[in-house]
This record gives C-alpha cells, sequence and structure tokens, in this order.
C-alpha cells in the first residue's frame, strides 16, 4: 500500500467492507432473506432492489425501475428538425454531448446530409470531455466509497482531501473541454445538425492540451489507487454489445454494432434488428434482448470487449496494470474498463488538438437538407451505445422518434446477475447486511442514469 504522502485510500478487504462482528445464525436464518432497498443511492434516478429468498431459493427478484415516464418521443413531434438535438440533450445533463451526437448524427441521416471533417473533429473532441467528466465522476464520487466503507464521497474530503481534490480537478477540465467546444459545460449550444456554429480559438485549444498533458500525472495516481481495490467476484456468460469502427479507432463516435456473441457488423440504420425492446411491469423503463441472448450489457467493458486493440498505448498500458484483459465477463471491472477509457481519451484528445491546431480551424456554414425522411444515429455514452431515430415528413417537422438509452439495455443484464449473485453470496455465508451492499454495488457498477431510460411511449413508434 502506498503511503499517506501520496493521497491514496486503504481500501477494505475483499473489494467491499465487511462486517465481522456476528455470524451467529447466517445458516438457517439466510435461508429465509427479505431485501429491500429503497432507493439505490449513488445512481443518476429512482431505481429499488427487491429480492426475497425462501428456504434458500429466490421466490422474487426485481430491479424496479419507479422514475416517472419523460415521453421525450411523445413531444418531439411536430418540432422542427432543427430543434431535436437541443431537445434531446436535455434528457440527461452528464451525457448531454452524447445525446447531442446521436440527435445530429440521426437527423443528418435522415435529411441526406454529410457534414465536414472539421466538424466530426470538433465533436469527438467534445465527446472526449464528455467520457471523461462522466467516468471521474462515477469512479471517485459515486463508486469508490463502496470500497472505503463510507456512505459517500463526504467524509473523504476530510480524511484524503487531496484524493477529492484531484477528480475535482479532472471533472473540472472535462467541464472546459465540452465548454470551449460546445459553447458552455452540458447542453451544448454550438453543436447543430448539419455542422458547428462556433469554433475554438487556438489559444483555449492550446491550453486545453496543456491542461490534458498535465492531468497525466492525476490519472497515473488514478491508476494506481484503483490497482488496490478487488472488485467482487462474479462470472456469468453475457453477451457484449457495441459500437466497432471499421476504420480501426475505438469506437465512441463512430462505428457499426457488433457483440462478443456475433461480431458480424450490423449498419446502425438497421439497429432495430440487434435491439429488440419490450415492457415490463416493475419497470418505467423498458428492458432490451438481442437475437442471440435474452439479456445483454452495454457500457465501458462491452466497449473494451470489442475494441480493446483500438485503445490507446496509455490505455492499454493502464489496463495491464489494472489487470483487465479481454474478454472479461466480471460486470465489477466496468469501472476497470471506465478507468481505462479515461486514459485513452485524455490522449485521444492530445493528439485530436495537434491534428486541429496543424489542419487550422475556420468558420463553416452549416449543411442544408437534400431530402427528408427516416434515419438513425448511434453513439457512445459513457453507459454504452445510444441510439437515436427521427423521421422528418416534407414540411420540416419530425414526424416520429425513437431513442434507446444504454441504462435500459442494460436492466434485464443486471438482474440477471443479481439472480446468478445472491446464490453465490448464501453458499458464502454472507449477512443481509453484506448482501444487500453487494447488490448495490452491482447495480452501481453499472453506472446507471435511470431517469434517462424512463421515457418510452406506450404506443411504439413503426
Amino acid at each position: 500500500m502506498c503511503g499517506a504522502n501520496r493521497g491514496c485510500l486503504e481500501p477494505v478487504a475483499d473489494g467491499y467492507p465487511v462486517r465481522r462482528a456476528d455470524r451467529t445464525g447466517c445458516g438457517a436464518a439466510m435461508m429465509n432473506v427479505t431485501i429491500d432497498v429503497k432507493h439505490v443511492t449513488r445512481v443518476e434516478g429512482h431505481g429499488n432492489i427487491a429480492v426475497r429468498l425462501r428456504d434458500g431459493k429466490i421466490t422474487h427478484l426485481q430491479l424496479a425501475i419507479v422514475e416517472s415516464p419523460r415521453f421525450f418521443e411523445a413531444f418531439l413531434r411536430g418540432r422542427h428538425w432543427s430543434e431535436a438535438p437541443h431537445i434531446t440533450c436535455r434528457i440527461c445533463g452528464i451525457c448531454s454531448v452524447g445525446h447531442t451526437t446521436a440527435s445530429v448524427k440521426a437527423m443528418e441521416a435522415a435529411l441526406g446530409m454529410t457534414v465536414s471533417e472539421q466538424t466530426v473533429m470538433l465533436r469527438k473532441l467534445a465527446f472526449f470531455g464528455e467520457q471523461l467528466q462522466s467516468h471521474v465522476l462515477h469512479l471517485y464520487f459515486l463508486a469508490v466509497p463502496d470500497f472505503l466503507g463510507v456512505g459517500s464521497v463526504i467524509p473523504l474530503a476530510k480524511s484524503h482531501p487531496d484524493v477529492v481534490k484531484r477528480a475535482l480537478r479532472m471533472k473540472r477540465l472535462a467541464n472546459d473541454v465540452c465548454s470551449v467546444v460546445g459553447g458552455r459545460h452540458i447542453h451544448p449550444i454550438a453543436l447543430h445538425v448539419g455542422g458547428c456554429t462556433h469554433v475554438p480559438a487556438d489559444e483555449d485549444l492550446i491550453d486545453l492540451k496543456r491542461r490534458l498533458e498535465a492531468a497525466r500525472a492525476d490519472l497515473n495516481e488514478t491508476v494506481s489507487l484503483f490497482s488496490m481495490l478487488s472488485p467482487p467476484e462474479l462470472h456469468r456468460d453475457t453477451e457484449y454489445v457495441s459500437l466497432k469502427d471499421a476504420a480501426g479507432e475505438y469506437a465512441f463516435y463512430d462505428g457499426d454494432i457488433v457483440s462478443t456473441k456475433d461480431a458480424r457488423p450490423t449498419p446502425v440504420s438497421r439497429y432495430r434488428e440487434r435491439v429488440i425492446e419490450s415492457v415490463v411491469q416493475h419497470s418505467a423503463a423498458k428492458h432490451c434482448r438481442s437475437p442471440h441472448a435474452p439479456t445483454y450489457a452495454v457500457g465501458a467493458l462491452a466497449r473494451f470487449n470489442n475494441n480493446h486493440a483500438q485503445l490507446h498505448p496509455a490505455a492499454r498500458g493502464a489496463a495491464e496494470v489494472l489487470g483487465l484483459r479481454a474478454p472479461c465477463d466480471n460486470p465489477f471491472h466496468n469501472n476497470t474498463a471506465q478507468l481505462v477509457e479515461t486514459v485513452h481519451c485524455v490522449e485521444s484528445a492530445i493528439e485530436l488538438i495537434d491534428a486541429m491546431l496543424r489542419r487550422g480551424l475556420r468558420a463553416e456554414r452549416p449543411v442544408e437538407p437534400t431530402r427528408f425522411g427516416r434515419g438513425a444515429g448511434a453513439a457512445e455514452v459513457p453507459r454504452g451505445v445510444l441510439f437515436h431515430e427521427y423521421e422528418v415528413g416534407r414540411d420540416g417537422k419530425i414526424a416520429g422518434a425513437n431513442l434507446i438509452i444504454p441504462t435500459g439495455q442494460n436492466l434485464a443484464n443486471i438482474e440477471e446477475d443479481m439472480r446468478a449473485m445472491v446464490p453465490r453470496m448464501i453458499e458464502a455465508g454472507k449477512t443481509r447486511e453484506e448482501m444487500t451492499l453487494q447488490l448495490e454495488m452491482l447495480v452501481r457498477a453499472y453506472d446507471p442514469c435511470i431517469s434517462c431510460a424512463t421515457h418510452f411511449l406506450e404506443v411504439e413508434w413503426q
């Protein structure tokens, strides 16, 4: 373990705090267990965990999503096509750049637009900023407290102020990347259908590059910290779905749909062949399945499993230090994959800024529509692959919309992970408190954004 002068934290045993006090009665008593968590903390939105064990067998298990539906698809109807990204980015304050990106790509497909290389470069830079800020937020503020036996990051601000300051420093940098490109830290105003209406000044890009290079030291300390933590062990045969870029780039902005069960690329325009939604009674968000499995997972671990060879060399080095190797089927290592991606985003953002400075940026007029029709777009936001689809009528108004959020795609898979994990915890003699904590940790490992997922239509648009 590293010394206090490095600002590192001491992990608790076995990847989560263990109560050693009283294990009497664990045998018979644990054959009948009721777990009710209302609501899971340190996640965005409201979700409940409900588990019933009778005579050692699961009689009831649900991750109930109790957030009220928000019906974004419904109130997009009748709006002008140019409004779509500025409305849908309000689905989430954390993934607003991601929603904007998927939205503009889908609308450009519907309108027959091809944007400039400069526009793509600027969108990618903003995207790197959002990945960085979201991953840092989740790793330090939502996940780490589980490994240190505290309820939140607040106690750590007193016991380990240098660590919390490190996290805040990286998050501020990430927010500033989004602001320099998008015009503000969240809900970007410069990223439009057909182009970008703002071009960063060279001095702003140079300053961002300097700060990104300085952030390497903070990242090294972060990798060192997480290398000491031991996530719980859970292995289950899982299908991991993500985009994959045929050009060889680690797929965030673009790519076809692939999975660990089917590596054949499916164009995003045919995403409905790979993502099959259904309504379930206990969730205000739809569940999803694939043609190959009743559940699947998306997110950083899915991207890592499908695209690890395309990672920046520095990110592959971080993965080696952290002991993360593909294929990995432990959902708790989604946290680890997020950290590996954080390294990738910093290094890729530095290289992208260099490329833009060499190229030179200039003001461009947005591309105009060449037709009106239907189009789909996708992007790999922090929590996984995000799909937007629109249909635009001849009057320029949106006639239909479909949005499929990463958290909605993960919900059924989380339940199956729980179903696999509960018997193992019983067999290991875990107390009810330990079981409850580990179930909450599992949900948090997926980094869910529950409010994003709760906005489906009662009547499907086809």
